[in-house]
């Protein structure tokens, strides 16, 4: 079962990306989720046979998303949602902080990015007189951050790799809701978005052991 789930989980999101409508909204929602639901169970199976606190708190991540990613068009909820989920994969990736000098030196690429989208969102927030989404849109950088230097901070290859690429998905999609549309965005988002929470996934199998071999 285990190494069917990834072909079901790629098969499905590339039904949603490339072949399902997007209306009626239920039904787009209802194909949107389906590789997000396999996903959760891959990460259910990967954190077998003996789940640490550190699995829990990245599976809750997991579920969280999974509920942002169907209410994403009630925007609050979705963005609550989410929230939410990053702070479950902060706590779960700090768990298994490995402190290194040189780990530690991401942070300097991840704040500076942060700053230059921050400044560009709030930017063109302001000017179109949005001014309401710009305290969610700073604390939604801040979050994704933190989760993305936690996760670097473990060694664990999967779980880096995979807080890059949701980095990458969620700037594109800011990018495209907040500064300006361009052809392709929103497949570039969920091509991100899947394998961020793919690879998230996939590291729970080595999550509890990231100095045995699985570890930069």
């Amino acid at each position: 079962m285990l190494y069917r789930l990834p072909i079901l989980i790629l098969t499905t999101g590339f039904v949603y990306i490339f072949i399902s409508p997007s209306e009626p909204l239920t039904f787009s929602i209802f194909f949107k989720v389906i590789p997000m639901v396999l996903i959760l169970i891959y990460a259910f199976e990967q954190s077998l046979p003996r789940r640490e606190a550190v699995h829990y708190w990245i599976i809750g991540g997991i579920t969280f998303c999974l509920i942002g990613d169907a209410t994403l068009h009630w925007f609050f909820v979705g963005w609550t949602a989410f929230f939410i989920g990053h702070v479950f994969y902060t706590v779960g990736f700090l768990k298994q902080w490995r402190f290194s000098w040189l780990k530690s030196l991401s942070v300097i690429p991840l704040l500076l990015f942060a700053i230059w989208i921050g400044y560009r969102l709030v930017n063109n927030l302001q000017a179109d007189g949005e001014t309401a989404y710009m305290i969610l849109v700073i604390a939604y950088t801040v979050i994704i951050v933190l989760m993305s230097f936690s996760a670097i901070m473990t060694g664990n290859r999967w779980a880096i790799l995979g807080s890059i690429l949701f980095i990458i998905s969620d700037s594109i999609l800011a990018w495209n809701t907040f500064i300006t549309g361009f052809t392709g965005a929103q497949e570039a988002i969920m091509l991100t978005y899947y394998g961020a929470q793919f690879l998230i996934a996939h590291s729970l199998f080595t999550l509890d052991s990231t100095q045995k071999g699985m570890a930069w």
